[in-house]
């Protein structure tokens, strides 16, 4: 269970954002400059909010009532940016181990080898980064933040930066991810059908407010045409 219950003021936008969710993938919906990326940095740690509380599952992560707040580096989520965000002078294999090592987790073959398999990079190992396409980042990203064991997965717009072909390409190993891992996971987006067809709650968000929760089904016509 993600639990949020913040407020945190970014510029003119005054954020009050509150909500509960159990299901595998929540989907943040919204235009640009709603608070999504905001919300999510927050749980993750990196930014901190002016009042309230996160919590996953027995886990809080933030109180402010209590004055509590975690280490982003000790909260054990796994961060998936838009442009994966790796580093350039290593090898795939040192960027997947970089995530273990940064939990300062002990290295298991094992471990390693089931996410290289769930995420078909096997013929990457030795390449870096620069030799790689879009779709080819972005699923070592996931597998570099899958190297941490996260409780949670945080994807803010991961096929944002693809190009029609590369978001096909990579949308199958987003699905395996969720059924497969059993990680629990946020991923960000304000493209309805992208959320359709992953997400099993989605949070709405509208001008830093929580304007509706509920299935995929809360997504309509309109919303698939808003941000195309």
């Amino acid at each position: 269970m993600l639990s949020v219950d913040l407020r945190k003021t970014v510029g003119h936008l005054d954020l009050s954002i509150a909500f509960q969710s159990s299901g595998p993938v929540t989907g943040l919906f919204g235009p640009s400059g709603a608070g999504k990326t905001t919300l999510v940095n927050m749980i993750a740690g990196l930014v901190r909010p002016d009042d309230g509380r996160i919590a996953l599952g027995d886990a809080v992560l933030f109180d402010r009532a209590r004055h509590l707040d975690m280490p982003a580096h000790q909260r054990r989520i796994g961060y998936v940016f838009q442009e994966g965000r790796l580093f350039p002078h290593m090898t795939v294999a040192r960027n997947l181990d970089y995530g273990r090592w940064m939990a300062g987790l002990p290295h298991d073959p094992a471990e390693f080898a089931r996410v290289v398999a769930m995420l078909d990079i096997e013929p990457l190992l030795g390449r870096r980064p620069g030799k790689l396409s879009g779709g080819e980042r972005q699923r070592v990203a996931i597998g570099r933040a899958l190297m941490l064991r996260p409780r949670l997965l945080l994807l803010d717009e991961p096929l944002a930066s693809l190009d029609p072909a590369r978001k096909s390409e990579i949308m199958p190993y987003l699905l395996r991810l969720r059924d497969e891992a059993r990680i629990p996971m946020v991923y960000v987006s304000h493209y309805a059908r992208e959320l359709k067809r992953i997400a099993n709650v989605i949070v709405r968000l509208e001008v830093g407010r929580v304007a509706a929760i509920g299935g995929p089904d809360i997504l309509g016509k309109a919303d698939e045409a808003a941000f195309v």
